[in-house]
C-alpha cells in the first residue's frame, strides 16, 4: 500500500498536470484530454501520469501522447512550484487502459441485455395494436353479463 506522503503527492501531481492543461499549455496535441489519475513511486522520483482522449481514435492518442511529452519539462516544473519536497517527480504519460475497458465491456453489457430482450419475447406473439384492444373490448361489453358476483362464494 502507498503511503499517505506518496498518494499526497500523487493527487498534487494530477491536480497540477489537469490546470495546467486547461489554462497553460497552448498545444493542440493536447485538446480534448483529461488526466483520469497519477501514481507516484515510493521514493518519489517517478510519477506516472494517466489520461484519456475524448473519442476513440489512436492516431489522437498518440498525439496526445507526444504533445504531453514534450510539455514534461514544463509540467513538471509547474509540479515543483506546488510539492514540497525533496526530489520532484519525473512525469511520465500513459494512456488510460481503464477508460477503454469500461467502454468494451458497456457496449457488450448492453449487446447481451438486448439479446436477452429478443429471446425472452415470443416472436409469433404480437401484441394488439390499440384499435384492436377497442374491438375486443365492445364485443365482451355486449354479449355477456357479470358473472362475478355469483361465482364468489364468500358473498
Amino acid at each position: 500500500m502507498a503511503s499517505r506522503r506518496t498518494l499526497k503527492i500523487a493527487q498534487a501531481v494530477r491536480e497540477v498536470v489537469a490546470m495546467s492543461l486547461l489554462t497553460d499549455l497552448k498545444d493542440p496535441r493536447v485538446e480534448h484530454v483529461t488526466i483520469t489519475g497519477a501514481t507516484v513511486s515510493g521514493d518519489g522520483r517517478q510519477a506516472k501520469v494517466f489520461f484519456t482522449v475524448f473519442g476513440n481514435d489512436p492516431a489522437k492518442e498518440r498525439k496526445a501522447l507526444a504533445g504531453l511529452t514534450s510539455a514534461a519539462g514544463f509540467l513538471q516544473q509547474k509540479c515543483a512550484r506546488r510539492i514540497d519536497a525533496r526530489y520532484t517527480p519525473k512525469l511520465q504519460f500513459v494512456v488510460d487502459e481503464g477508460a477503454k475497458n469500461l467502454m468494451k465491456i458497456n457496449e457488450i453489457l448492453q449487446r447481451e441485455r438486448m439479446a436477452n430482450a429478443q429471446a425472452a419475447a415470443p416472436p409469433d406473439e404480437i401484441p394488439p395494436s390499440e384499435e384492436e384492444e377497442e374491438e375486443e373490448g365492445e364485443d365482451t361489453d355486449e354479449g355477456e353479463e357479470d358473472t362475478s358476483a355469483e361465482e364468489d362464494p364468500s358473498r
